[in-house]
């Protein structure tokens, strides 16, 4: 049905054979169906229209020396300025490309558009007015297609010019950072490297760590989850996390942002395990957070464990086994 409706085929008669089947009853949703075929019409014409515009400099990157040359090059003044001598470019031919990509993104297909900036990008100067939302765009797209390894790279270009470039007012900066730190949650939580490169950028990076506090403190739910699932450096990112969860309370906290305040502010072991249980449900019902969920509570516990050990000199494993949530039994066999 729905590959019907996308591909534009009979609407009408469609959208018929639905009210006979008793599957729309809803007159307001039959009359959206039907403009379907008419909305169709038009992205098709303006699909058109831009190919024909773009078809030359498209038509350009499919000539073998011009691949070479932008393989080899690392200066985008030097190219154009080839492109345009040997092969014809002009100027509004890469606002067109830009435009192109951008359709071909809100028309769903990101392979596309990505190619079309990976162009865009290697023709035209950082001062270009399309140059940051061409690379918003390529980053977009590479999520979109899951390609974290090209993500990351795209991720990190982004932040690179948003860290160099001075932008017309602190706000400004300040949101394309709130804005970087949110796409980049698909990153680094997908990506093999992403639970140490999220610690790095969040946490000891202050212009990023400056905007988690003014613009979005909810962030520090994942911040927080990246440091407990992380074994190697967790020791070390502990003591900056909690300043930060400490300093941050007043303006955000949940189930998770607690646990650490119970177990490493308070020693209060009871409230920490009754946090643990609470940060379950908060972790199955966040999209970033439900695949860490096994590692997060196996390293959750781990952490009562290496606290409770080390502030007590004599422990039975029934009482290790209350603090830990587990059966006597359970903690024998392991």
């Amino acid at each position: 049905m729905g590959g019907a409706v996308s591909s534009g085929e009979n609407n009408d008669a469609l959208v018929d054979n639905l009210i006979r089947a008793d599957y729309m009853k809803c007159p307001e949703v039959e009359r959206v169906f039907r403009t379907l075929k008419d909305k169709r019409t038009v992205v098709v014409e303006q699909l058109k229209k831009m190919q024909a515009e773009t078809e030359p400099i498209l038509a350009m990157f499919m000539n073998p020396e011009v691949t070479r040359q932008i393989q080899s090059s690392r200066d985008s003044r030097q190219l154009l300025d080839y492109l345009t001598k040997n092969h014809g470019l002009k100027p509004e031919m890469l606002d067109k490309l830009y435009l192109f990509a951008k359709f071909q993104y809100e028309c769903g297909n990101y392979s596309g558009a990505a190619e079309y900036l990976h162009f865009h990008r290697f023709l035209v100067t950082p001062n270009d007015k399309n140059y940051l939302n061409g690379l918003w765009g390529k980053l977009a797209s590479e999520i979109l297609m899951q390609n974290w390894d090209t993500a990351l790279e795209d991720l990190n270009r982004l932040k690179e010019y948003i860290d160099s470039n001075t932008f017309n007012t602190p706000l400004q900066a300040l949101q394309q950072r709130t804005w970087l730190i949110h796409w980049s949650l698909f990153i680094f939580f997908n990506h093999a490297k992403g639970r140490d490169l999220i610690v790095e950028m969040l946490l000891y990076q202050n212009q990023y760590l400056n905007a988690i506090e003014t613009m979005c403190p909810h962030i520090l739910r994942y911040l927080t989850t990246a440091v407990i699932i992380n074994k190697q450096n967790r020791r070390t990112m502990l003591k900056d996390l909690v300043k930060v969860i400490q300093q941050e309370s007043y303006a955000y906290r949940d189930p998770i942002t607690e646990f650490i305040e119970h177990l490493y502010v308070n020693f209060d072991f009871d409230a920490a395990q009754q946090k643990l249980r609470q940060c379950k449900d908060v972790l199955l019902n966040d999209f970033f957070l439900v695949a860490v969920l096994d590692d997060f509570i196996e390293n959750a516990r781990l952490m009562i464990f290496e606290t409770f050990c080390r502030i007590h000199q004599c422990i039975s494993i029934k009482m290790l086994a209350d603090k830990l949530n587990m059966t006597a039994k359970m903690q024998s066999a392991g």
